[in-house]
């Protein structure tokens, strides 16, 4: 395995798309923090692979929804693994699926919280750390958004789509903001992925119903995400920013 003294943070990496990055990023040679929010076992799990592969990797809770939390976990790497250099935001939720117009403001606000201003707070903590004039590097960041911020998800999660349509322009509006830092800023757009997270929707077999309309004609895997995320920290990416790379088998 390639080492290096590169460092990444991932948020929500105890399973699924996050687990994934986290597993592709170590094997490409960062010493990875795998963030999650109560499942501690599962997030051990994924560090215990990464080290049976002769990776480095920390497990850390924190939930993304909690200012003072996220403060703390880069604090936490700051002093574990050193300072950042790249930082994927995929935490994120969902509630059960539901017309607006049953929805309640409480809700809504749950899912902006750490779909939205979660993911911004952990942006500036990143860039904190990476731009040069705090004495950083640079660096990259890449925010796991969705499909669904092009279509909305009518009848399901119009909260959650709204909620990665903000992601989006946030990662429009870093990219410009800390270009002249070295650090780049993009996106990718998964669709119809093979995740537990369609059961926090209240439809476990979600993919499985859709699969016939993708034009790929079935649901992705979370490895096949992983790849599109770190394809934005290689050196082929050098001069791509404020970019998304839809995962959505043509969706």
């Amino acid at each position: 395995m390639p080492q290096s003294d590169k460092v990444m943070i991932v948020t929500g990496a105890s399973r699924g798309i996050g687990a994934a990055v986290a597993l592709l990023a170590a094997r490409r040679g960062y010493a990875v923090c795998v963030n999650y929010r109560n499942r501690r076992d599962a997030a051990d799990e994924v560090v215990r692979a990464i080290e049976a592969d002769g990776g480095r990797a920390i497990a850390v809770g924190a939930d993304v929804a909690d200012e003072a939390q996220i403060v703390q976990l880069f604090q936490t790497v700051d002093r574990e693994l050193g300072r950042v250099d790249a930082l994927v935001n995929n935490a994120g939720v969902l509630e059960t699926q539901m017309r607006v117009e049953d929805m309640d403001a409480a809700r809504v606000a749950r899912i902006l919280q750490t779909n939205v201003v979660g993911a911004l707070v952990c942006c500036r903590e990143a860039v904190r750390r990476m731009a040069p004039r705090h004495g950083g590097r640079g660096g990259a960041i890449v925010n796991v958004s969705s499909v669904a911020a092009r279509l909305g998800s009518p009848g399901e999660y119009v909260d959650y789509a709204a909620s990665k349509g903000a992601l989006d322009t946030l990662t429009i509006g870093l990219s410009k903001e800390v270009a002249g830092d070295g650090i780049r800023v993009n996106a990718v757009r998964p669709s119809t992925i093979y995740t537990d997270m369609h059961a926090s929707g209240g439809e476990p077999g979600r993919v499985d119903r859709l699969a016939s309309s993708i034009p790929l004609q079935r649901g992705g895997t979370v490895q096949e995400v992983a790849g599109a995320v770190m394809w934005f920290f290689s050196d082929e990416a050098g001069y791509t920013t404020g970019s998304f790379i839809e995962v959505s088998g043509g969706k």
